[in-house]
């Protein structure tokens, strides 16, 4: 059982003694002092970008305001494109991004922190009738490629099921780095891919629900429950054949819930990309501090609810590095 911290604002004379914490592990009780808190942390810290991140930011921000209720969060997901656009334009303080940030954004002052994992995963309608054969084989990545790149394949057929119905495909409408970490899987960029575009990672999601034949991708929080765990109703994740011996084997079938999936993502068993690193990013080295020590928490504490939040976490000594850029 994980340890729960409780705090509470201290007033007046009171400011400066210490807190003592009091939690369970096992059975043993556990106790800490926490530093007087000498100044209290104010202001607002914007936040926009990254479908893939908001609900882990969101989170974040509910659990660092309960430690300074006097810190106010604005968030919003419209893309990673729009969030390395609003932290570089002075719009946010902060960008999530969910793809490598370019060397022309460093150029132009972009100082990403990465800040967890996850991965970008392909979907299908799960009404789709060649869908168990589709769970059974599914697709080797020149398959993916001749979807999604060449346009080769336009039948369910075509890509090597038995029957004959059209392939329908969706994409990215905006900026993502949804769609830029799933293109450069088959050696591409967003702007290469095919498809009917759709907007945001819920648009595309909904759209393959909604046809039968469709096929998509999405960010591994919005194709599983993040309380079940499992897959959503309506659609399937589409298992990638990694060795292309044209079937699923017991190594490469860890799709069916998301821990499953988060520990194969964490043991490197799915490819990368499309599990990529998440950055927030600023526009030059972060300088105000309620920033500086939202960043420092979520790289240190914050990572407790990185798992439960169904992503991954960054392995220690990635997160000592990142600490050290503040």
């Amino acid at each position: 059982m994980k340890t729960n911290k409780y705090f509470s604002k201290v007033s007046g004379a009171l400011i400066g003694l210490s807190v003592i914490t009091y939690g369970f592990t096992g059975s043993e009780l556990t106790t800490k002092t926490l530093p007087p808190l000498t100044d209290e942390l104010q202001g607002t810290i914007s936040i926009s970008g990254a479908f893939a991140l908001y609900p882990l930011a969101v989170k974040w921000g509910e659990e660092f305001k309960k430690l300074y209720p006097n810190v106010k969060f604005d968030i919003s997901a419209g893309g990673a494109g729009k969030g390395i656009a609003d932290a570089l334009g002075g719009m946010v303080d902060l960008g999530a991004v969910s793809r490598d940030i370019y060397p022309e954004e460093i150029k132009k002052g972009a100082y990403p922190v990465a800040v967890t994992k996850d991965a970008v995963v392909p979907t299908v309608n799960s009404a789709n009738p060649n869908i168990k054969e589709i769970l059974a084989k599914g697709l080797k990545k020149d398959a993916f490629s001749n979807i999604y790149a060449s346009g080769i394949y336009k039948n369910w057929k075509q890509a090597g099921f038995s029957v004959s119905v059209p392939l329908h495909v969706y994409t990215r409408s905006d900026a993502s780095g949804a769609g830029e970490t799933w293109a450069k899987y088959f050696g591409k960029k967003q702007e290469d891919l095919l498809g009917i575009g759709v907007y945001g990672d819920p648009g595309l999601l909904a759209a393959v629900k909604k046809d039968v034949t469709g096929i998509g991708y999405n960010n591994i929080a919005y194709a599983y429950d993040s309380k079940t765990k499992k897959q959503l109703a309506g659609i399937s994740v589409l298992p990638i054949d990694i060795n292309g011996n044209g079937k699923i084997d017991a190594d490469e079938n860890f799709y069916g819930t998301l821990d499953e999936l988060v520990k194969a993502i964490g043991a490197g068993k799915y490819p990368s990309p499309p599990a990529r690193d998440l950055y927030f990013v600023s526009k030059n080295k972060p300088q105000r501090k309620e920033v500086t020590e939202f960043l420092k928490w979520v790289l240190t504490d914050g990572q407790k609810m990185v798992g439960e939040a169904g992503y991954i976490s960054l392995p220690q000594e990635k997160l000592s590095n990142e600490l050290k850029k503040l």
